[in-house]
């Protein structure tokens, strides 16, 4: 499979070998980690995964989850609004949020933590 990467504005054509034999699901991507310097793109372990950032800028129209709430994997946490689109971003495992790093109307950048894990 051939997939167009963009890594600090830089663009990179490069080639993945997928796994036939083995059928996972994937769920939902998770763009970086909280507590990043730079926006990555990166699907990541559930076990490594301390929480979401934002996948492009924009900014923060609805925030679905509280503080302390348990959440569970594909659940909508955030919805972002950018040039008049709605992203939902999603819980890429079951965990608890520990921490809302953004507002209601906040403006966003890619990579930018909005929702932080236990």
């Amino acid at each position: 499979m051939r997939l167009k990467v963009t890594v600090n504005g830089v663009v990179y054509d490069i080639e993945v070998e997928v796994d036939e034999t083995e059928k996972t699901q994937l769920g939902a991507i998770v763009i970086g980690g909280v507590g990043s310097t730079a926006p990555q793109t990166a699907s990541m372990p559930a076990s490594v995964v301390n929480g979401v950032t934002a996948p492009l800028s924009g900014s923060v129209s609805k925030i679905l989850v509280a503080e302390g709430e348990e959440i569970k994997a594909g659940q909508v946490l955030v919805v972002l609004e950018a040039m008049k689109m709605e992203t939902e971003i999603t819980a890429p495992a079951d965990a608890k949020v520990k921490a809302l790093l953004v507002s209601q109307g906040e403006s966003v950048q890619g990579g930018q933590g909005l929702v932080e894990f236990e």
